[in-house]
């Protein structure tokens, strides 16, 4: 059991390693925003490290640089991060029975896009082997925000806002494998694209809302669509 377990923290650090390398790229530019805002290292990395999300802490991050009131701050933090909710009840069904709560609470404190994937690539959440790609991507991207607000008056913006590339790349990583393998899952990325591109640009009601709750939105439509027309069987379900 032992030697089960150290296992799948070993894996989990190896996997999670190229994403914190990512995450380092990416919060670095957000440590110039945090910078512009006034925040200053320290609290750059604790902002990163209790929030671990970029559109997130960009929005926070533009806020107290307008100096924005606590309640909008919560409020559009909230809101932007809202797409978490729908991965915490995602994973949620996919832990062993018998899962200790604290393991299901500790992995949904750990959750971003990336290590979503992760998860939901292998039958079952495996809480130790999150728990391995947390470490080894997290602390990294705390450290990138730092690194960020102190190099904010040296670099140009402009040069590490391009680095931020990197992450969506890593995303795609993550998806294509997935998508290449299953039609299903082939047919819902396309049609994400499609109807993200037509909800930001085509439709005045979706272009007002904000791009936490556009995202939320095509998640659950997408997602109710595809399990409608294309429900997994028992059989799929077990393999």
């Amino acid at each position: 059991m032992g030697n089960s377990r150290t296992k799948s923290l070993v894996e989990g650090l190896r996997d999670g390693l190229p994403i914190g390398l990512g995450y380092l790229a990416v919060a670095f530019s957000l440590g110039i925003a945090a910078r512009e805002a006034g925040i200053t290292a320290f609290q750059g990395f604790m902002a990163s490290l209790m929030n671990i999300a970029s559109a997130g802490e960009y929005v926070g991050f533009t806020l107290i640089a307008a100096r924005a009131g606590y309640l909008e701050i919560a409020v559009a933090t909230l809101i932007t991060n809202a797409r978490y909710l729908l991965m915490s009840t995602a994973l949620s069904q996919r832990f062993a029975e018998g899962t200790p709560f604290a393991h299901r609470i500790g992995v949904g404190l750990g959750i971003t896009d990336e290590l979503f994937g992760l998860a939901i690539a292998k039958p079952q959440v495996d809480p130790i082997y999150q728990y391995g790609a947390m470490l080894s991507s997290i602390p990294l991207w705390c450290v990138g925000t730092s690194a960020g607000v102190i190099a904010g008056e040296v670099l140009p913006a402009r040069v590490v806002t391009a680095l931020s590339v990197s992450l969506f790349g890593m995303f795609l990583a993550i998806i294509m494998p997935a998508a290449r393998q299953d039609r299903v899952v082939r047919a819902c990325v396309l049609a994400s694209f499609i109807a993200s591109y037509v909800a930001s640009h085509l439709i005045p009601l979706t272009m007002a809302w904000s791009s936490g709750t556009r995202t939320i939105v095509l998640t659950v439509v997408i997602a109710t669509v595809a399990a409608l027309l294309r429900p997994v069987d028992d059989e799929e379900a077990q393999a």
